[in-house]
């Protein structure tokens, strides 16, 4: 039901920016005001949305082979749901899909995939204990330096379907009037359908207290955790942290802080050995628009660090982030997270609704009416069998006009091992990977109904041999068109080209898609 005009001027009274508010009604024609308000008003509960998609993919190269490449049409059949609650106790997002694959020309036998992701927040006692959860089933890389695709219906034995579960109860509250307090408990799972991948178990325990402003502008902290991480295909590794800080606010918008601790782990050797650690921060936020925050640790591995930037204007979102730490699973996105593209425009549409739940149907909505792709990956993840050491640096930017939507993502990585001692079989072997790519993104409403979308993306692997270095390259065309109040279809073309000494190829294929949502 559309809203009743005083609802929408309502509406547009609450918006901190006017003309992005303007802008974004014009390009998504509405769509957001019919599936984020309801009657009066009133922002809907929960937002239920059945969909059956069907594409159709014709390729030149299914098997991604250099020496004999075959053509096969790939049909896929999609059935799937979305669910989003706004509740006053529960605040959740689930996306489900099942991929049913058919292959004209025999090149595979029919396939099943499944592609999840959920995440959300369950307040279990006013104001006290609270449950996090989170789930991801996706496509992922078996190996870095294995022949590399950039869709699900490639037969490619270097690829398999992974899935991460995680649960985190805590509690928060204040002792009094001298602290606040949280205790929260971490259990992920991490699997794949591989017999090449190791599953991973992580547990994380963490209890802090601290004051912000105990003594003027001075403030303390004192925190312990204690992780743990299981590989079936490698070993266990436990890490106990305890640290003590102070925190200074020079300003309302500006703070700096210092800490100092102990580390025990066995990342690098058999028993569980000690090491004195150190660090400093600072947060700065001189509006609600613009964000950073830095830290820097010296651990026993070396210095860790941790750097974080936002910014947005009426048209344009920015955001870079740089860090270096311990990973269970390198390259692997985080679990509440929907694509670089999407957290992007997560940020950007703060201004115009600031509850989560509605504004991620205000971000599908509006991606979906442009035809961008949120889930796009820079660069690929990979399976891994030991902790490691990674360095990830990622910086994107986008564009909003009224008929023209630009996105550019960049991500760099270096992976190195950090547990060499595991006996574990690794797909990847090497002591170093570095990865680094781009994308670029370009979305061009033609009409209220139709939309051009152009797409061009690079990754480069690299290696310690020049055996192992490769580079990926996609150019991808398509024009996507609505279909009445719920159909929408698609038609493209893309080009990929793999450069690598052990597995090159070269693949054209066009697509078509159907989607209905009920």
């Amino acid at each position: 039901m559309m809203p009743s005009a005083p609802t929408l001027r309502k509406l547009r009274c609450r918006l901190a920016d006017v003309p992005t508010a303007v802008l974004l009604m014009m390009a998504s024609g509405g769509a957001y005001a019919q599936e984020g308000v309801a009657d009066a008003g009133a922002l809907r509960l929960v937002s239920v949305v059945p969909r059956v998609s069907v594409s159709e993919v014709i390729t030149n190269n299914v098997a991604l082979s250099s020496a004999n490449p075959q053509s096969d049409q790939i049909t896929q059949v999609s059935p799937g749901i979305r669910i989003s609650v706004g509740g006053a106790r529960l605040q959740a997002y689930f996306d489900y899909s099942r991929n049913e694959l058919f292959y004209a020309q025999d090149s595979s036998p029919q396939r099943s995939q499944n592609a999840l992701n959920t995440f959300g927040t369950l307040e279990v006692l006013d104001n006290w204990a609270y449950l996090d959860f989170s789930g991801n089933i996706s496509q992922q890389a078996i190996s870095a330096f294995g022949a590399q695709s950039v869709d699900n219906t490639s037969v490619n034995p270097n690829r398999t379907e992974v899935s991460t579960y995680r649960l985190s109860p805590y509690v928060r509250g204040r002792l009094g009037n001298v602290a606040n307090y949280e205790a929260r408990y971490s259990r992920a799972i991490s699997s794949s359908d591989s017999g090449l991948g190791s599953d991973v178990t992580t547990g994380d325990a963490v209890a802090k207290v601290s004051a912000d402003r105990a003594f003027g502008n001075l403030g303390w902290s004192a925190d312990a955790s204690q992780q743990t991480a299981d590989y079936s295909a490698g070993r266990q590794t436990e890490a106990n942290r305890l640290n003590l800080g102070l925190s200074y606010a020079i300003t309302p918008q500006l703070s700096v802080s210092a800490r100092a601790g102990r580390e025990t782990n066995n990342y690098t050797t058999l028993d569980m050995e000690s090491y004195d650690t150190s660090g400093v921060g600072l947060n700065w936020a001189p509006s609600e628009r613009t964000k950073l925050s830095a830290s820097l640790d010296h651990r026993p591995f070396g210095d860790a660090h941790s750097v974080s930037f936002e910014h947005r204007t009426p048209r344009t979102a920015w955001r870079f982030s740089d860090s270096k730490d311990v990973s269970t699973t390198p390259n692997q996105a985080g679990f509440a997270s929907l694509g670089a593209i999407y957290d992007l425009l997560f940020i950007q549409f703060a201004s115009i609704e600031p509850d989560a739940v509605a504004r991620a149907r205000l971000v599908n909505t509006y991606l979906q009416s442009n035809g961008i792709n949120p889930n796009a990956p820079v660069i690929s993840s990979f399976l891994a069998s030991a902790v490691s050491l990674q360095l990830l640096q990622n910086l994107s930017f986008a564009l909003l006009g009224v008929r023209d939507t630009i996105t550019f993502v960049a991500t760099r990585s270096e992976s190195s091992r950090l547990d060499t001692l595991s006996v574990g079989f690794d797909p990847n072997s090497a002591t170093l990977i570095r990865q680094r790519g781009f994308s670029v993104n370009y979305a061009h409403r033609l009409t209220p109904e139709y939309s051009l979308g152009v797409l061009a993306s690079q990754q480069n692997t690299e290696g310690v041999s020049s055996l192992q270095d490769s580079r990926l390259r996609l150019l991808s065309i398509n024009i996507t068109g609505k279909f009445g109040k719920n159909a929408a279809a698609s038609v493209g073309v893309r080009r990929v080209v793999y450069s690598s000494v052990t597995a090159p190829y070269g693949e054209t294929a066009i697509t078509l898609s159907l989607n209905v949502q009920f």
